[in-house]
């Protein structure tokens, strides 16, 4: 399992670019994305303005699972909605191990 500050950096620059293109394609018919985007957004800057070390990302990644009901992806979404959450369930999954 990679760790999660090198999966940040593999991620970090295509989340920023998926989250507003998904939520613009799909949150009509998925609202619970823009969730997932104001989440993603906090996991985001406080990822930028923190050192890892002081890193406490426990609260959003908590919200994220409950709004996606632990990044189930819908069956009527693309394939960039999909990759949105496979890289935000491995980035929790990434942190929730190194917490430990």
């Amino acid at each position: 399992m990679m760790k999660f500050n090198e999966l940040k950096e593999i991620y970090s620059k295509r989340l920023e670019q998926y989250v507003p293109v998904v939520a613009r394609v799909h949150g009509e018919s998925h609202p619970e994305f823009y969730e997932v985007q104001k989440v993603y957004n906090k996991l985001n800057e406080k990822i930028k303005s923190s050192e890892l070390e002081d890193l406490s990302l426990e609260k959003e990644f908590k919200e994220l699972r409950k709004i996606t009901n632990n990044y189930d992806i819908p069956d009527d979404t693309c394939e960039t909605y999909a990759s949105v959450y496979n890289m935000l369930s491995e980035l929790d999954n990434a942190f929730k191990s190194e917490a430990v």
